[in-house]
């Protein structure tokens, strides 16, 4: 009898323990993943800073050409070309 007692609190101490590991990965868990969240919205926000500074650089480069560098005048052409042809998209759909 005495050693059903003793396997019964050997599994006490075990479910105890198990327990304990239970809650204690539930926390970490829960840390991480708030963690993630955290990283997920920073690196959203240098996506979306980077993509601002490269468009702030290509209009920089646009202008310097336009003032008379001659180091981006092939892209500022096909830009100003780009757009004229926008432009003219937009005239034919307005004429329809």
């Amino acid at each position: 009898m005495s050693e059903i007692v003793e396997i019964i609190d050997t599994l006490e101490g075990k479910l105890k323990k198990l327990l304990a590991k239970i809650d204690y990965l539930e926390q970490n868990s829960l840390e991480l993943n708030q963690e993630l969240k955290k990283a997920t919205t920073i690196i959203q926000n240098q996506s979306n800073e980077i993509d601002t500074l490269k468009k702030n650089c290509e209009t920089l480069k646009i202008a310097n050409s336009l003032l008379g560098s001659d180091e981006n005048k092939r892209d500022t052409k096909l830009k100003i070309n780009s757009l004229i042809r926008e432009i003219d998209y937009c005239i034919a759909q307005l004429s329809d």
